[in-house]
């Protein structure tokens, strides 16, 4: 039998040939797949780029901030903190529920059920920022916030958003929720130089902060987004505005009831004395710039005791700012005081009338024309030329090296005593005595009584003619109030740790004996007199024995007085700048 034949070729898929051809479903699993392999590569070079830079983690528990410098007057009442102040890290569960609820309502309401960074907040950030067309809301959680504070830069560019939110991550596996809100509240910085919420509630209400009511720890909340905008010192309205926007969103999120939020808007909350009044800035400025010299670079947080008395500086500022108001009028625009014992304590110090329009420390670095107030080193010079009290003297027209001085009362009053001469100001009689003397002898009195400014010997000099600062004038004058004796004023009594090391300790005065009797007791007695019946009776005082000099300038550009009691002694000044 013939076999039929078989004409058609072998079967492709026998022989391994064609492929079938993929459905639709089958190509978008594929090129899916495909996607998915490079995607994941990507992610992972990318991600391996940025996190090959991350800062070292193990800086966690590590400060890095400026040391502190405390400022206490002279019974140990504070007076400013300068620098950062970080107190003890507080345990979460100290504190009353309400605290750590304000910081996680106003900042990251989601804290609890992300994984370090919101999706979902960063989508309605996103949005609201997009709407206004400009940044007013950020997308950051408290995790991301806290990993910035620890180990990056405030940088805005892309590279440092990864770090940060690949190290918020880090964060979230290694910590627990508790955990890192315990870390966010005891390293964020709140203004006014406070890091932590402890050394926040201790600078703002002088009160620890698991004392905190919820007031305060809604204003503590608030004062996050900006620490100086919404400073309660300097923008009260403005931090009350934004705590009652915390106690609202604590409201919201069961944080508070809405009746605690009405008993907190209702309870104004009071900041810290001392951080509100900020007494004696132009002292502590004057202060810290001696620091260094006595103790070098500070490397660890300090206690400076001062010299300062705060309730006399206290007193002090009302007196001048009163003096000030009721003279506006009359072009009186500045005033500087300085206050000393008779050791060269300085007791109080005003360097101006406002420290927040000028910091310029008119008390020790303004140098301005003494006027009168120069005349006790002229009648100094005089007295131990062999001049008393008693010696007869004439006001008449004088002219010196073609300067002829006139009295301000443009008269002249004849024969008088010295002592009258110096109670009535008399300009005639001082320039022609420092002459008679020498004007060089009257140089070296003010020097040797503690004058550090130039001297010049020109005739005017007699008259004042010469620029000091009112530090210098009070620290001259202080050797008529303290039986002779050179000092030259300080306001560091010691430098030491807070733990009581003791760094620095002021030393004895050397200044030694600058004026001997008889003629210490003739300057008293003239200078007594100038007060009872000369030209600066508007200082007397019923029942007490003050004794000092007034000076001016023309046109009143300067107006001075120094004067002492019961061995302190103040120098005044009021003019322009």
């Amino acid at each position: 039998m013939f076999m039929a034949r078989n004409d058609r070729g072998p079967d492709r898929n026998e022989q391994g040939g064609a492929k079938p051809r993929r459905t639709v479903m089958g190509r978008l699993f594929y090129w899916g797949a495909v996607l998915a392999v490079w995607g994941l590569i990507f992610a992972v070079v990318f991600l391996a780029v940025f996190a090959r830079d991350l800062p070292d983690t193990s800086s966690l528990y590590e400060v890095d901030r400026q040391p502190s410098i405390t400022y206490l007057d002279r019974s140990g009442a504070l007076i400013a903190v300068r620098g950062t102040q970080m107190a003890p890290p507080v345990n979460l569960d100290a504190l009353p529920d309400y605290v750590p609820a304000a910081f996680v309502a106003i900042e990251d309401r989601r804290f609890y059920h992300h994984p370090g960074f919101d999706p979902i907040g960063m989508s309605r950030a996103m949005a609201s920022n997009l709407r206004a067309g400009r940044v007013v809301q950020g997308g950051s959680t408290i995790t991301q916030q806290l990993a910035k504070n620890l180990f990056l830069t405030p940088d805005q560019n892309m590279k440092r958003k990864v770090q940060e939110l690949i190290l918020a991550v880090w964060l979230e596996m290694k910590f627990s929720k508790k955990e890192i809100l315990a870390l966010y509240l005891n390293r964020v910085y709140f203004g006014a130089g406070a890091y932590g919420i402890e050394s926040a509630s201790q600078r703002y209400f002088d009160k620890s902060a698991d004392k905190l009511t919820v007031g305060e720890a809604a204003l503590l909340a608030g004062l996050l987004k900006a620490p100086s905008r919404y400073s309660p010192v300097s923008e009260s309205e403005r931090a009350a505005g934004r705590a009652n926007v915390v106690l609202n969103e604590m409201v919201e999120v069961g944080a508070i009831t809405p009746a605690q939020r009405e008993a907190a808007v209702a309870e104004p909350v009071r900041v810290s004395k001392t951080l509100a009044s900020q007494h004696a800035q132009y002292f502590i400025d004057w202060l810290d710039k001696q620091i260094r010299g006595l103790v070098g670079e500070p490397t660890e947080d300090l206690v400076v005791e001062t010299t300062l008395d705060l309730t006399l500086q206290t007193d002090a500022e009302r007196a001048v700012r009163r003096i000030l108001d009721r003279d506006k009028g009359k072009g009186v625009e500045q005033a500087a005081l300085v206050a000393l014992d008779g050791d060269g304590r300085v007791r109080a110090m005003i360097g101006g009338a406002s420290y927040g329009d000028s910091q310029f420390n008119r008390a020790v670095d303004a140098r301005r024309q003494s006027g009168s107030a120069w005349k006790p080193f002229v009648y100094l010079a005089a007295v131990e030329a062999g001049y008393t009290p008693e010696t007869p003297v004439i006001d008449q027209p004088v002219t010196i090296g073609g300067w002829s001085p006139r009295n301000y009362s443009g008269r002249f009053s004849g024969q008088m005593t010295l002592a009258q001469a110096v109670a009535q100001s008399t300009n005639t009689v001082a320039a022609y005595v420092a002459d008679q003397v020498g004007r060089d002898s009257v140089a070296r009195a003010a020097k040797r009584l503690g004058i550090t400014s130039e001297i010049g010997l020109q005739p005017s000099m007699a008259l004042g003619a010469v620029e000091v600062s009112p530090l210098e004038m009070a620290q001259a004058y202080d050797a008529f109030a303290n039986g002779g004796r050179r000092v030259d004023a300080y306001g560091i009594s010691r430098i030491r740790t807070p733990s009581g090391r003791v760094i620095y300790t002021h030393g004895p005065s050397e200044g030694g004996q600058a004026i001997n009797n008889p003629p210490l007791y003739y300057m008293n007695q003239m200078l007594r007199g100038v007060v009872t019946s000369g030209s600066g009776r508007s200082a007397a005082i019923g029942g007490r024995d003050i004794a000092g000099k007034t000076g001016t300038t023309s046109d009143y550009k300067d107006a001075w007085f120094v004067g002492y009691t019961g061995g302190f002694v103040a120098a005044v000044w009021v003019g322009k700048d």
